[in-house]
């Protein structure tokens, strides 16, 4: 017996001399077993270097096993394991019902024993008490021997003895923990005779944990020899280590091995140190051979030479990154002779880098293999068990409904879960709705303006409703109130069985077994046995307690967040990705270390979990060894770092991204400067700087057809590309799985999206109204100009989005025009002065509109929740504060309200305005003006027409020149017309106006008074638009207008004339917009009617109506094709656009006399 050290720098060969060691004593035929223990994670790929190395005899004569591994083995063969293992999910149920039990006994952790995340606190905190052999009983004595200075230390130890105390009491019962294998083991060795006379090699380890230095203890004093490998540069048990030592970690755990071996009588065996100049690895790279020996010496010993087997690389952001390494990756094996299986890829956090290398390697066909265990809370299977307690938790809401339906795993096909998700999302279906015992209505809750019934739609959404609720109600009320756990997991085994969830994913591992996806089926077969080991260990651990699912949806969550799926290669072929941490016994040729960036690696430590630094300090001084704080994790990173950067044999490429995935920079680590410090003549590449080789482009068929693009783009367009792309295309044209994709590039030159004009009786009849008339609104006229095919989807192919059920920006737009008629009506009806309105008066008007509106319709959405209840109240504010500013504007105007919602359109107040196009067609246009204000001065009778905007808006002529804000000028012309037939006399243009529902805050740089205040907030409601331009017109709006009018956007001078920075007209400029708006009408419905969809959207200098646009997503409008452009609306003085219109009516007029 007796323990020997095995020393040596990383590469140096430590684990070669073990192999080499092993293959030695099986050629020379010696007795006994050779036993090679290295940590979890590595036992893979160390049976595989020992059979490599020492060739299929090892098999017989010698095992790879980790620690647990060795307790399996030990106990199956030796006995001394008779009750069963608690798995983590079973752990953290026992915590949780221990925490329950003791709340009221805790005195610190009382009020965190309720938070989420403290279950999987505690449970880490036991790990570690368990590992590193800290009983409750060594709790309650520290704790008593800490004194009042260390009050929360002291209360911290009281608490996690009871509950650890407590933990143990219920585990032990009927199980062992899988923390207390190892020290069951320990104990078991000392009568096991499994490993006597054998010969044992530790590799692999930095450090060990007190439970594995038992387990080495015991083993030392039966086995001929324990050999442990240590990283280190020399042995020197007599020096004292400095926590700044590289090497610090092992050296440390160097003394605490011979410490055991002189408390013990274990015989030193002496010491073998592998170090020989150049580490055994790295002789062939000169390079990685000087970065071993020198990253951490200082000064710095510079390499002269050219550097070649080293390489930095900027990338511009993560993708841009991993997708070098891909291109990489692939020179390496198709020109330089390397397989897979020779290149690994490493960074700090491998979750950050899943995903995107998963896309990126699978474009590039590199067979890979991420090293990282899953949690199982995604798979389909436990989201169906998960989401059965949400849909109750979360009273039916469409979130938690539609993740449960959306498993797969209930039997309702994809088609009737799209139905009955439109349907709730349209109309709001609620918990109150699903319970209902009645059929829903096809139209329940007042919410659509259809009229017609869709009667087998009605029946079927009611069939789809009763199979989803069936399953779901029969399990709720099997498990309503407080039931006991047993009961509740029956309960849940009844509804798997119910819906046959558990046979869906039989025959989905069966599908995955049948395709060759073998991760799948690996994953899915031990995803039944997982959820059913949870629901059997909630049984055993509080299977007789009672509790409501709400907490004991807490519960099995909790149980299945502690399960972890290992999947093991499927492959030995294939490049390994990685943590830091777990990728080291490999042989290891190539090696890109990613994500370099500062914070990253090293990575920044943390003080985390219960007890922090100092409390870990302070146990240590009483003789209590916990694991490392952050101040020794920062020493320990240093190593990894070291470790890191020595692990390849030929290549080391580190690569850093310059910023994140939302565009924010990121640093580079603090060893690439210090690597660019060892090695001058490094130069840093990146995709800035990187000259493109020929062929550079020609990777992979997916990547090379996406450059092939555009390349094949580039040669249509008769710019110089490289003359090899023309047999790049023509093997994509000969292969079959590219054939037609080649064709679909060739077609692709000419694609458009533009498509071709409809015929003029297509045109006419999709857009006729059932009696066959062409009846159009202003609004869509104005929609037309914005777009042509915009137009044509939404009222021509009637495409629809799916109905949401929320107040859209139209809904309350509608909303707020029906209460501001309703007041207009009330003051008038009420014979209530505009004078005598006041703040008050008029808030209490609008809260009784308002109040009577959602009173008589209670299906209304304002009524069918508390956050809508506050949005009622809100809209209270803004239209009282609106309707004070209207009364404001009227106090101070000669003009009356005519009319409000004055609406052209078959028998209401207005025929519709009829336009005569040049072809002979009429078109009538329906439309309805918010507010029609008449006022009789000198003689002269004048309108003025105002549109109510709940957002801002602003009067422009060139829009209104373009068609796209025609809207006011056409309902003016219109007014003007036809003021005989309502106002039985002729009338002038008065002002077209937007006034904007607002509910405004006002900003003050000092203390104002309320007069001020009041004047501001009437500034902040003043109309938009154009006015007459007319001093008398202008006071008759506003009888004290000034310079600058609170009400209308126009003055008056001093000297009593118009002011420049008003918006007017004259009177003859108003009949030329009155004429224009008629010829732009025509203009927009002949080229309407003539068929035009033409994709041509307008835009302003910074706004393009495609941007806001519904079916953008439909014609899929670029830039970058030929024929698809912006119809550019010009910004022009106003001179040139009255001079435009002037041309435009003169042409049209002379066009219609010939």
């Amino acid at each position: 017996m007796g323990i020997r050290f095995i020393y040596g720098r990383s590469g140096a060969g430590k684990t070669h001399f073990c192999l080499q060691a092993i293959k030695k004593r099986i050629d020379e035929n010696k007795e006994g077993k050779f036993i090679l223990i290295v940590p979890e994670q590595f036992t893979f790929r160390a049976e595989n270097a020992l059979l490599n190395q020492v060739g299929e005899r090892a098999l017989l004569k010698t095992e790879v096993l980790s620690f647990k591994r060795m307790a399996q083995r030990v106990f199956s063969e030796c006995g001394g394991l008779t009750i069963r293992k608690m798995q983590d999910s079973g752990k953290a149920m026992i915590i949780y019902k221990v925490l329950q039990e003791i709340e009221k006994e805790l005195k610190i952790f009382n009020k965190a024993s309720k938070q989420n995340g403290f279950i999987d606190i505690i449970d880490k905190t036991i790990t570690e008490f368990k590992k590193y052999n800290i009983t409750p009983e060594i709790l309650e004595e520290i704790s008593k021997d800490l004194s009042d200075e260390n009050l929360e230390l002291k209360y911290k130890l009281i608490d996690l003895e009871k509950i650890y105390l407590r933990f143990n009491e219920v585990l032990h019962e009927n199980y062992i923990d899988t923390d207390d294998e190892l020290t069951m083991l320990s104990t078991k060795l000392e009568d096991c005779k499994l490993y006597d006379k054998t010969e044992i090699w530790i590799d692999e380890f930095t450090t060990f944990t007190p439970q594995q230095l038992d387990i080495i203890k015991t083993i030392s004093k039966k086995a001929k020899k324990v050999n442990i490998t240590l990283v280190g540069d020399e042995w020197n048990p007599k020096e004292e280590v400095e926590s700044t030592d590289l090497f610090n970690v092992t050296k440390s755990t160097e003394k605490r091995i011979l410490k055991i071996m002189e408390e013990n009588r274990i015989p030193f065996d002496g010491v073998i140190n592998v170090n020989d100049g150049t580490p055994y690895k790295l002789r062939g790279s000169k390079e990685l051979a000087h970065l071993e020996k020198y990253f951490y010496s200082y000064p710095f010993n510079e390499f002269k030479n050219k550097v070649e087997g080293l390489t930095i690389y900027k990338a511009s952001n993560s993708y841009e990154e991993i997708q070098t390494i891909a291109k990489k990756i692939k020179e390496y094996v198709r020109d330089k002779g390397y397989r897979y299986k020779d290149i690994s890829i490493v960074c700090r956090n491998i979750d950050d880098y899943e995903k995107i290398t998963s896309v990126v390697f699978n474009e590039y066909e590199i067979p890979y293999y991420i090293d990282k265990k899953r949690d199982i809370l995604n798979n389909p299977f436990v989201v169906l068990v998960t989401s059965l307690f949400e849909v109750y938790n979360k009273n039916w809401n469409y979130e938690s409904l539609f993740k449960y339906l959306k498993t797969g795993l209930t039997g309702l096909e994809t088609k009737y879960i799209d139905i009955i998700e439109n349907y709730v999302l349209a109309y709001g279906v609620n918990k109150k709705h699903w319970l209902s015992e009645g059929d829903w209505d096809y139209y329940p809750l007042g919410f659509t303006n259809e009229n017609e019934q869709d009667e087998n739609m009605k029946i079927l959404i009611n069939e789809i409703k009763d199979e989803v609720k069936r399953p779901l109600i029969s399990f709720y009320n099997k498990t309503k109130g407080e039931k006991k756990v047993r009961e509740i997991c029956e309960a849940i085994y009844d509804f798997l069985t119910e819906i046959n969830a558990v046979s869906r994913v039989s025959s989905w591992i069966d599908k995955f077994n049948e395709e060759g996806i073998q991760d799948k089926e690996k994953e899915y077969s031990q995803i039944l046995s997982i959820v059913m080991e949870v629901l059997d260990q909630a049984v055993d651990v509080m299977g007789n307690e009672k509790m409501d699912i709400k907490k004991f949806s807490k519960v099995l969550t909790g149980g299945f967040e502690k399960y972890e799926l290992g999947l093991i290669p499927l492959s030995l072929d294939e490049v390994t990705v990685g943590d830091i941490t777990r990728v080291r016994s490999k042989e290891v040729r190539i090696l890109f270390l990613i994500g370099v960036n500062d914070g990253v690696i090293p990575a920044t430590t943390k003080d985390e979990g219960i007890l922090s630094d100092r409390d870990r300090e302070l146990l240590k001084n009483k003789g209590v060894t916990l694991a490392s704080d952050s101040k020794a994790k920062a020493f320990e990173e240093q190593l990894l770092v070291y470790t890191a950067l020595t692990i390849s044999s030929e290549r080391l490429i580190i690569t850093y991204p310059m910023a994140d995935f939302e565009g924010k920079s990121l640093r580079p680590s603090i060893i690439i400067p210090r690597i660019k410090k060892l090695f001058p003549k490094l130069i840093e590449d990146s995709d800035i700087n990187k000259k493109v080789e020929a062929f550079d482009k020609i990777v992979a068929p997916i990547p090379t057809f996406n450059e092939l693009i555009g390349a094949v783009r580039k040669d249509y367009d008769e710019e110089a590309v490289e003359e090899y792309w023309g047999e790049v295309y023509s093997w994509y044209k000969k292969e079959d799985k590219w054939k037609q994709k080649a064709k679909n590039l060739e077609r692709a030159l000419n694609y458009t999206n533009q498509d071709e004009d409809l015929p003029k009786d297509k045109a006419r009849k999709i857009y006729s109204s059932q009696n066959g008339k062409l009846l159009f609104s202003v609004s869509r006229l104005e929609k037309y100009a914005q777009c042509p095919f915009s137009y044509y989807v939404q009222y021509g192919l009637k495409a629809k989005d799916r109905k949401i059920y929320e107040f859209s920006a139209p809904d309350l737009g509608s909303f707020m025009h029906e209460i501001l008629d309703g007041f207009t009506t009330y003051v008038r009806d009420k014979k209530i002065n505009w004078s005598e309105l006041d703040k008050d008066k008029c808030s209490n008007i609008i809260s009784m509109l308002v109040d009577k509106k959602l009173d008589e319709n209670q299906g209304f959405i304002l009524n069918s929740s508390k956050r809508y209840k506050y949005f009622t109240d809100r809209f209270k504010r803004i239209l009282s504060k609106s309707v004070s500013a209207v009364s404001e504007h009227m106090k101070r105007s000669t003009f009356e309200i005519y009319k409000n919602e004055f609406e052209f359109s078959s028998f209401k107040d207005a025929e519709p305005i009829k336009i005569k196009l040049d072809d002979g067609e009429e078109v009538s246009l329906v439309g309805r003006v918010d507010r029609v204000d008449v006022a009789d001065i000198d003689g002269e009778s004048y309108i003025r027409v105002i549109d109510y905007k709940s957002g801002s808006k602003k009067f422009d002529l060139t829009k209104l020149y373009h068609g796209l804000q025609i809207q006011l000028l056409v309902y003016l012309d219109a007014l003007i017309k036809n003021s005989k037939y309502f106002l039985n006399k002729s009338t002038l243009p008065g002002a077209i106006l937007y006034f904007r529902i607002d509910d405004p805050l006002i900003a003050a740089e000092k203390r104002i008074t309320e007069e001020e205040i009041q004047k501001k907030v009437l500034s902040s409601f003043k109309m938009d638009g154009l006015v007459l331009k007319d001093p008398k017109i202008i006071k008759a709006m506003d009888n004290d207008p000034g310079l600058y009018s609170v009400v209308i956007p126009a003055g008056i001078k001093k000297d009593g004339d118009v002011s420049s920075t008003s918006s007017v007209a004259t009177e003859e400029q108003f009949e030329t917009l009155r004429k224009y708006v008629n010829y732009k009408i025509k203009e927009i419905c002949s080229d309407m009617l003539k068929g035009n969809i033409k994709i041509n959207p307008a835009k302003e200098s910074n706004f393009a109506y495609c941007d806001f646009c519904d079916y953008s997503s439909v014609c899929q409008f670029d830039t970058s094709l030929k024929d698809n452009k912006y119809k550019l609306i010009k910004l022009k003085k106003k001179e040139e656009v009255w001079q435009e219109m002037q041309e435009d009516i003169k042409k049209n007029e002379e066009g219609g006399k010939e």
